[in-house]
């Protein structure tokens, strides 16, 4: 067995991640900042045994290296990390340039890459070193985005800080291949997760699914089959790969 991170795994995508590990007979960390009751919920849920609840703030470095540490104590190592965690593209955060003030695009930027780039970075170096010092292989998937490369036209801060997620995961892919860690990154197009089901309403949903030729958005478990994949242990030579996942909704 081995023992799998996953941030931000209260809900969507995070949630069909920590299933589909615990489903093959992983033992999981289940991270969540501030939804505890969803997590336990989650956790409580999980097949298998040995699964923990971990939390913290991933814009906070301390509060960083405080869940990593406290994962790779309860997990007897955490080989497999997955960041998942990402502010993501509500209307509440939307800052299309045209309709938004300076000061909120300034917290719009600072707030989105403290978590999705910063914190990702920074969790990634703490499990990094942890598996260094065991001297055991590991991986680590990050989740990004379509956006990454399609744009964000509302959301300017979250396709580039996807697409800078997507440059560390190969970042790291090189520098720690010596180490017998793989890096790798998913870029998902539009998912059908409970936190963004009101867009699939109506005629913006119509819209959404029309943009794949399968007439569909994605749901989680697809995204999560493909990112247990590019952790197993058969899969090094993906690392520095990003795959897309976006029903041929994008093209690249």
């Amino acid at each position: 067995m081995r023992g799998v991170l996953v941030s931000g795994a209260s809900g969507g995508i995070g949630k069909a991640l920590a299933q589909a590990f615990a489903g093959r007979g992983d033992r999981v960390a289940v991270h969540y900042g501030s939804q505890r009751d969803k997590a336990e919920a989650i956790v409580a849920e999980l097949p298998g045994e040995g699964h923990v609840l971990v939390s913290g703030d991933l814009a906070d470095p301390a509060a960083v290296q405080e869940l990593a540490d406290a994962a790779e104590e309860a997990l007897d190592g955490v080989d497999v990390l997955v960041n998942n965690a990402a502010v993501g593209t509500s209307a509440a955060n939307a800052h299309p340039v045209p309709d938004t003030s300076y000061v909120d695009w300034q917290l719009a930027w600072q707030q989105t890459f403290a978590v999705n780039l910063f914190g990702a970075a920074n969790l990634s170096y703490c499990v990094a070193r942890h598996q260094i010092e065991r001297g055991e292989p590991g991986r680590i998937v990050n989740v990004g985005s379509r956006g990454a490369f399609r744009g964000e036209a509302d959301h300017p801060a979250y396709g580039a800080s996807k697409a800078a997620l997507h440059s560390l995961g190969q970042s790291l892919a090189v520098s720690l291949a010596p180490h017998g860690i793989a890096v790798t990154s998913v870029a998902p197009g539009f998912t059908a997760t409970p936190r963004v089901s009101d867009r699939l309403e109506g005629e913006p949903g119509t819209d959404l699914r029309a943009q794949s030729p399968f007439g569909r958005v994605a749901e989680p478990w697809e995204i999560a089959e493909a990112v247990v994949f590019l952790a197993s242990a058969d899969s090094p030579w993906t690392s520095g790969a990003v795959l897309d996942l976006n029903g041929a909704s994008h093209l690249r």
